[in-house]
């Protein structure tokens, strides 16, 4: 019976010094649940940085459209306020996306009814000059390899002796991007077969050879290239060199396709960048290297592509321009700033089956096909 007393006081007596402890972690536990409830009430209202965003890009890409006294239609896309996408958290096990110039300056926001993957675009009847769609269009940005058109331009048009011998040397390697070329050092070849490579295949090293063979060498070469450039009217464009390495080569998708009508006019430079393969001797113990167009449209058989060049570096995205024919007519098609490998490509694709099917009034009949 004694120890039967002592166990019930025993127990009382841990119970009385328990409920003190007990009572202070209900407490705790309740106040913590409080500051949680706290914490997660205004996040309920609050809208997400993408969600605002998205929210933006409805708001602002804005559609223009004008009916010209010619009776055709032209459609234009831009953000009628350019801002920049949110910052978001990167994930650690994730790499963030590359972010384009086009990016940077929020042409990413801007929606076109033919889904294009390009950030700027236009399209021009070459006939009428007349701009049938475009997207962006005059905004300047990066233009990476298609420098290379206007390089041509400047050689064909300096009359240059294209069968002289020229030299890729040590001041013609990228030291910039450390780009990989399949021209070594000591390698010769004529003007022609450089301009050739450099069109079809965008040979950098090429392209550098040809500026630095020019007249008052390569500093005099590329302000031939901004003097040609202002003369075409082409207000947006800056040449910085002859190849497009460096990302201060910019220009308009609209300045380009002024580019495109002023090229064309040069049969050269329509067959050396329309040409599918091509193989040079470069001079070093008879090594021959061959060499296929950048631009696989070219051999298509359901293309007419009259001339065309592409481009990418990672502030331009991937670049193309050309001339074709769209239903036996010729039209001019610019895209700056596409994402993909291919989208490029696919663009020009939707853009095609477009005027297929809407057939604009601004395309009239064709005249005579040159070349």
């Amino acid at each position: 019976m004694f120890k039967s007393a002592l166990g019930v006081a025993v127990s009382l007596l841990a119970f009385i010094i328990a409920a003190p402890a007990a009572e202070a972690s209900t407490h705790s536990t309740k106040s913590t649940q409080k500051k949680h409830s706290v914490k997660k009430s205004p996040a309920r209202h609050k809208a997400s940085p993408s969600h605002t965003a998205r929210h933006h890009v409805a708001a602002t890409a804005t559609p223009h459209h004008a009916k010209h006294k010619s009776g055709y239609q032209h459609a234009s896309y831009s953000p009628s306020h350019v801002a920049p996408a949110a910052p978001t958290t990167p994930d650690v096990h994730t790499v963030p996306p590359v972010m384009t110039a086009g990016d940077l300056a929020g042409l990413n926001l801007t929606h076109d009814p033919l889904a294009l993957k390009s950030n700027a675009a236009v399209v021009v009847d070459q006939t009428t000059s007349q701009v049938l769609f475009e997207k962006n269009s005059g905004v300047a940005l990066p233009i990476a390899s298609l420098t290379k058109l206007m390089m041509a331009t400047i050689v064909v048009e300096a009359r240059q002796n294209m069968d002289e011998v020229l030299e890729v040397t040590s001041d013609d390697i990228d030291r910039e991007r450390h780009s990989a070329s399949r021209l070594s050092v000591g390698a010769r070849m004529t003007r022609a077969n450089m301009l050739h490579i450099a069109l079809m295949s965008s040979e950098n090293r090429a392209a550098s050879a040809l500026g630095r063979n020019y007249p008052g060498g390569l500093p005099a070469f590329v302000a031939a290239m901004n003097a040609k450039a202002k003369a075409l009217g082409m207000n947006d464009t800056r040449y910085v060199d002859s190849t497009g390495l460096s990302s201060q080569n910019v220009a308009s998708a609209r300045d380009l396709a002024r580019l495109v009508a002023a090229a064309y006019q040069h049969p050269v430079i329509r067959e050396y960048s329309t040409d599918t393969h091509y193989t040079v001797n470069t001079g070093i113990r008879g090594r021959q290297l061959q060499y296929q167009n950048s631009n696989r449209l070219v051999m298509s058989p359901t293309w007419e592509i009259g001339l065309q060049k592409t481009g990418y570096i990672t502030e331009a995205g991937r670049c193309l321009l050309m001339q074709t024919r769209v239903n036996g007519r010729p039209v001019v098609m610019v895209f700056l700033d596409s994402k993909g490998k291919d989208s490029r490509l696919a663009d020009a694709g939707r853009v095609r089956r477009w005027l297929e099917v809407s057939k604009p009034q601004a395309l009239r009949p064709s005249v005579a096909h040159q070349g």
